[in-house]
């Protein structure tokens, strides 16, 4: 599941981000040439391993070239270790997915950002005067899944089974449920957001979210792996168990993500999902530009993404990066592009417990990761 905690606090530190990064940097970044990918992936992995975080590391370039590393156990009690090209609980990744699925529907004007999602939902219980672009930022006020009453500390949402989790029953059930609180006002992580997005491609396309997946982002891009969770999977299908400290997380069901976060595939086959973006594959440049516009007044949310400059240690100019982050089933992933240097950074953990810092704080994991990814090797 997504920590409750965690996810408040993220929302309190992308607002710090706003006001902090709007304060020191003055002027937009400045494009500098990315550090040579062996020495930055050598460098970046070091970070990694002094953590000693479990995982998979990736650094990859829009070219087509990326170096990956595999890090502790897969499963402490039997002695399994990670490796290279397993499959991984893609978590809110799914988030930018699902969003790169709207942009789509965007440019080809069969969607519109500020149209209420009742015009593509007509018989959604929940308010349809919700925009396409407040349940992208949430900002719609729906009721919360993470609020539904624990069972063995997992919210009861994410441990049912069967028919009755698809994004189409969950929008007309859960999320048409009492309103948390009004729409368009600052945003608050939630799970239906995406899944009444989810729901909403489907009723546009008249395909399944799984087939959109497939069609628009898999197969363009010869990704092999990516799937949603299968029902009821152990870990969804992905190869790792999660541990806080000593312990198991406790089971969920991961595929009641959904579009919001249920897919799964290998950590390489995230790095084509980034190059196909940064690339222009998957969106045409107008479609990136909004997607990637990052809000000040939201701590630079942008659409799926959060985009915001930020200063690394080694580089002289800030760095404008595009981040999703995503914590469900006890699998945490960070998944960073510096379009303008080229170059992408995606770390998954079955580390529950990791602590991962904000950039803006000029250190911790993430910091010094992207540090050492983008910026040139300092004395």
């Amino acid at each position: 599941m997504m920590k409750t905690a965690n996810a408040v606090r993220t929302g309190i530190l992308a607002l710090l981000l706003g006001t902090v990064a709007g304060q020191a940097i003055a002027g937009a970044p400045v494009a500098v040439p990315a550090p040579s990918l062996d020495p930055a992936f050598d460098r970046a992995a070091a970070v990694v391993k002094a953590a000693g975080l479990p995982g998979e590391l990736v650094v990859s370039d829009a070219g087509g070239a990326d170096r990956a590393a595999a890090f502790g156990m897969a499963d402490q009690a039997t002695n399994k270790p990670n490796r290279i090209g397993q499959l991984w609980i893609w978590a809110s990744v799914t988030k930018q997915v699902t969003a790169t699925l709207v942009m789509q529907e965007v440019a080809r004007g069969r969607m519109a950002l500020d149209a209420p999602i009742g015009r593509y939902l007509p018989e959604f219980g929940g308010d349809r005067a919700i925009t396409v672009r407040e349940l992208l930022q949430h900002r719609s006020g729906l009721p919360n899944p993470s609020d539904t009453t624990p069972v063995d500390g997992v919210p009861s949402f994410y441990r049912e089974t069967g028919p009755a989790i698809s994004d189409a029953v969950r929008t007309a059930r859960f999320c048409s449920g009492k309103a948390k609180g009004a729409r368009g006002g600052q945003w608050e992580y939630n799970n239906c957001d995406y899944l009444v997005l989810g729901a909403a491609l489907q009723a546009v396309t008249g395909r399944s979210y799984a087939r959109l997946v497939e069609e628009r982002i898999a197969a363009p891009l010869r990704i092999r792996t990516l799937r949603l969770a299968r029902n009821g999977a152990l870990h969804g299908g992905a190869a790792a168990t999660s541990y806080d400290g000593a312990a198991p997380v406790p089971a969920m069901n991961v595929a009641t993500g959904g579009a919001a976060a249920a897919l799964t595939g290998s950590a390489g086959d995230l790095a084509r999902f980034d190059r196909g973006l940064m690339t222009g594959r998957l969106l045409d440049p107008a479609a990136r530009t909004t997607a990637w516009s990052g809000n000040a007044k939201l701590g630079f949310m942008a659409l799926g993404v959060w985009s915001f400059p930020a200063r690394l240690k080694g580089c002289a100019a800030p760095v404008q990066l595009v981040e999703r982050r995503g914590d469900f089933g006890g699998t945490q992933v960070r998944n960073v592009i510096a379009p303008a240097l080229g170059r992408a950074v995606i770390l998954f953990t079955n580390d529950a417990s990791a602590e991962f810092g904000e950039v803006w704080q000029g250190k911790g994991l993430t910091f010094d990761l992207l540090s050492a990814a983008f910026c040139p090797l300092t004395a």
